[in-house]
């Protein structure tokens, strides 16, 4: 039986044809933005989490600010952090290594163009590869910078690929960063995003000369020891700097963190934003449910006398609203397959150009099984329940005054 009335609707919904269509546009443009929007901000949280899982679980970090305000760190303060209290982090029971990092914007001269571009300057000691491992920072070509380089540098791809200056920069060039030439010795591997690859790296403590910072760091990198409670350390780490700082609870003019609170805090925000966005999107559904809606209802007027003559031939109310509520959620899920599609399509569509046009590995379409079928889903009963008003209308029907209608 159900499956006659499913023929039966398929059967009238080709017959009207172009009206199918158009009423199907609001459904599959609305479901089109949702799943593109989602399986794009779901793309770059799984990117991001794989990020954070790289770097690893074991990390504790330490920025001046009671927020833990990278600008903060950036620009410095009264409060900042100094490589004082990087010495007391890591002499905290638990904690396994710790190191620093200095980071700001700078004046970047090549061959006589000049850019501006974040420099980072890292310590060169039996902590750099602390500070390679959680910055995904690896050396392609040439070698890394040793203690004793002082005026040398590594450069991100965006540098030696040429899309930062007119020409490639080369192992062996000279730049010139606030006024100091530096030679070129390394080259670092592409790490994934424009802002990164842009980079340039210099040792520590010519940073802090180089820009007058003392012994000032932008922000201390922790490892705890294997075996340890993350959390806990982060805390013990915290009741240390508060002693030395001589700071209430409550009062901090910095903030610890663990690798898992940062990731966590990232996908609050990313699910918020995906969120609002996919809201914005369903106001298509909406609008689709609308047309469907009105579409049923002028389709129980055309078929006025059709009803009728299924009435005198025996059918009941319940197969008529059941007609009826199938055929309107078959527009439903036809939008949807067509808006599902559509969604892959516009989502990979986005990930190719801002990885291969922007050089950003980041964002990627992400398409979970739950993100289709829920989609789906979603369409037939926004279909389905658009049709109900017009269904129990037609169930309605007196067949008597439906086989006199015209």
């Amino acid at each position: 039986m159900l499956f006659d009335y499913l023929l039966i609707s398929i059967r009238n919904l080709r017959r009207r044809g172009i009206r199918t269509w158009l009423t199907m546009l609001g459904i599959f443009i609305g479901i089109a933005s949702v799943v593109s929007l989602i399986s794009l901000g779901q793309g770059l949280k799984v990117s991001i989490d794989e990020q954070f899982q790289e770097m690893g679980t074991d990390k504790v970090f330490v920025m001046s600010g009671n927020s833990g305000d990278i600008a903060t760190a950036m620009l410095g303060s009264s409060n900042s952090l100094t490589e004082r209290e990087e010495e007391i982090v890591s002499k905290v029971k638990g904690v396994k290594i710790a190191t620093s990092s200095q980071y700001g914007s700078s004046s970047i001269v090549f061959k006589d163009e000049t850019k501006y571009g974040m420099v980072i300057g890292y310590k060169t000691d039996e902590t750099r590869r602390l500070f390679e491992s959680m910055s995904n920072f690896e050396v392609e070509e040439g070698r890394h910078l040793k203690p004793n380089d002082k005026f040398k540098i590594v450069v991100g791809s965006e540098h030696w690929k040429g899309k930062i200056f007119s020409e490639e920069v080369d192992i062996g060039n000279t730049m010139i960063i606030n006024s100091q030439p530096f030679k070129v010795i390394g080259k670092v591997a592409p790490i994934g995003n424009p802002q990164d690859d842009a980079q340039i790296y210099i040792p520590f403590d010519t940073y802090n000369e180089l820009f007058d910072k003392g012994n000032e760091v932008g922000f201390i990198m922790a490892q705890v020891q294997e075996g340890e409670v993350v959390a806990e350390i982060a805390d013990d780490i915290e009741r240390a700097l508060r002693k030395f700082r001589n700071v209430k609870e409550g009062e901090e003019d910095f903030s610890v963190s663990t690798s898992d609170e940062m990731l966590e805090s990232v996908s609050v925000i990313l699910d918020a934003v995906t969120a609002v966005f996919a809201g914005i999107a369903a106001i298509s559904l909406v609008v689709g449910g609308i047309g469907i809606m009105n579409t049923m209802y002028t389709s129980v007027m055309e078929r006025t006398t059709e009803v009728g003559v299924m009435k005198a031939i025996g059918a009941r109310n319940s197969h008529i609203l059941t007609i009826f509520l199938i055929e309107s959620g078959l527009l439903g899920v036809a939008g949807g397959i067509i808006g599902i599609t559509l969604g892959y399509l516009i989502s990979k569509g986005v990930e190719i150009v801002t990885t291969q046009a922007l050089g950003v590995e980041y964002l990627i379409a992400y398409f979970p099984n739950y993100l289709i079928f829920g989609a789906l889903g979603f369409a037939f009963i926004v279909g389905a329940i658009s049709g109900v008003l017009p269904a129990y209308q037609a169930s309605k029907l007196n067949p008597v005054d439906s086989l006199r209608y015209e």
